[in-house]
């Protein structure tokens, strides 16, 4: 790839990913597809945000399942809407794998959206309503900032991804702030 054609990241965008689990990634991979991989995430918000504001367990129930396959797998079913429909109108690469990090966070929401179907089928609407409206923000807050608030749970419980100089340096220790 020639300079000109090469894009990079800011700094506090790829420590976002980093902590997401795309620390193993090389900047030069990952700057062209890291708008791409909040897709995924603004898909599952829109899902979550029908699901909660039609009070349907039916969509939210799609929407679990989706995020259990996600958590199961390093490729969330939505990247598959990149990968063999999109990049090829881009003529970008595919996605990376996603790391535990974002894993953990599917399992968490399809933990959130069982319960959140659960209550408006019990006919428990504010319920419902407060926890899918809590999900649709997490997952649009990860869509349009990269913050993702599960992923920064993982690290808080097994550690944060190595520094950013540590990754050039070849330094493997673990830092405890995320920022």
């Amino acid at each position: 790839m020639s300079v000109d054609m090469r894009q990079t990241l800011r700094s506090r965008t790829r420590r976002l990913l980093d902590i997401q689990g795309f620390e193993d990634v090389d900047t030069q991979d990952l700057a062209p597809v890291a708008p791409w991989l909040r897709l995924t995430f603004g898909l599952c918000g829109l899902l979550g945000g029908i699901g909660t504001l039609m009070a349907s367990p039916t969509i939210l129930l799609v929407l679990a399942l989706i995020a259990a396959l996600a958590a199961a797998s390093p490729v969330h079913p939505f990247d598959l809407v990149y990968n063999y429909c999109i990049r090829y109108l881009t003529g970008t690469g595919p996605l990376p794998r996603r790391g535990a990090p974002t894993r953990f966070g599917c399992g968490m929401g399809a933990v959130l959206v069982l319960v959140t179907a659960w209550a408006f089928s019990a006919g428990h609407l504010v319920v419902g309503y407060a926890l899918g409206g809590m999900l649709t923000f997490v997952v649009l807050l990860v869509s349009t900032t990269d913050i993702c608030i599960p992923s920064l749970i993982y690290g808080t419980i097994f550690g944060w991804p190595r520094a950013p100089g540590a990754r050039q340096s070849g330094d493997l220790r673990i830092t405890g702030n995320p920022s």
